[in-house]
């Protein structure tokens, strides 16, 4: 299968590095290609690494895919993901959310009505799977 997902989120801390190796973990168990920026690219270590992680993350990461998935746990997304869900929003990407740490209406101030407005929300690694595969049909 040619299906490759981009998947975004905060890279700040232990805990949200490892849910995104989940999500990348879940994606390769259903036979999915993945695209993990801090994987594929790095992690900026200063403002002189700007440009090569928009180029690699966006220019290069943004080829050929078909789904982004956010993680989107903790009180703000991060920048950078709000930013990537909309481009893929723009590019008639779709979309999912991952939040698991919060019901998305005791956290729906600082998601915004346009990030929820804009792709289904899942609350599990069990409900994320049933979403993904609703695009594989």
């Amino acid at each position: 299968m040619n299906f490759k997902v981009y998947i975004a989120g905060k890279i700040g801390s232990e805990h949200e590095l490892e849910m995104l190796e989940k999500i990348d973990e879940l994606c390769k168990k259903i036979g999915l290609d993945t695209f993990l920026p801090h994987r594929d690219v790095g992690i900026a270590k200063g403002i002189k690494d700007a440009e090569k992680i928009f180029r690699g993350d966006i220019n290069e990461g943004f080829k050929d895919i078909n789904l982004v998935i956010a993680l989107l746990d903790g009180f703000h997304i991060g920048a950078g993901t709000a930013w990537e869900l909309g481009y893929a929003y723009a590019k008639g990407i779709p979309s999912i959310g991952l939040k698991t740490d919060e019901p998305v209406e005791d956290g729906f101030e600082y998601l915004s009505s346009i990030l929820v407005a804009s792709m289904p929300i899942v609350s599990s690694f069990e409900e994320l799977e049933k979403e993904i595969k609703k695009y594989l049909i």
